[in-house]
């Protein structure tokens, strides 16, 4: 009942940017730790980036610097700015959120994930 749904993934050039957005639809009592992750061909799925609902942020250092993370709680939307992109940063980009659907349950829960390419 609770889908989480990125969009904004794109082939983009390096040195450019792209700004991700993640929409929490369905019966949302709260929404608590929001985060991106990404994985690219043959490789793990990673942290970029999290937000507490205090603000409070996390990067991987390999971000840090390029991309901001942030939210809008009166959307239920997590965003991830991201500039001077490189080819590197080529990879799937999942949302990853703590929401809770009654006063005292909830779990993390993913969205299937948006393509980012950045080629020449």
């Amino acid at each position: 009942q609770v889908q989480l749904v990125e969009s904004g993934g794109d082939l983009v050039q390096p040195g450019g940017s792209l700004r991700l957005s993640c929409a929490a639809s369905g019966i949302i009592f709260s929404i608590g730790i929001m985060g991106w992750y990404r994985q690219a061909p043959g490789k793990e799925r990673d942290l970029v980036a999290t937000i507490t609902t205090a603000s409070t942020y996390n990067y991987a250092d390999s971000v840090k610097g390029r991309f901001t993370i942030s939210r809008d709680n009166a959307k239920n939307t997590l965003y991830l700015q991201m500039n001077s992109l490189k080819p590197e940063d080529t990879a799937v980009y999942y949302c990853n959120a703590w929401i809770g659907t009654s006063a005292d349950g909830g779990r993390f829960y993913w969205g299937k994930g948006t393509l980012v390419t950045v080629s020449s």
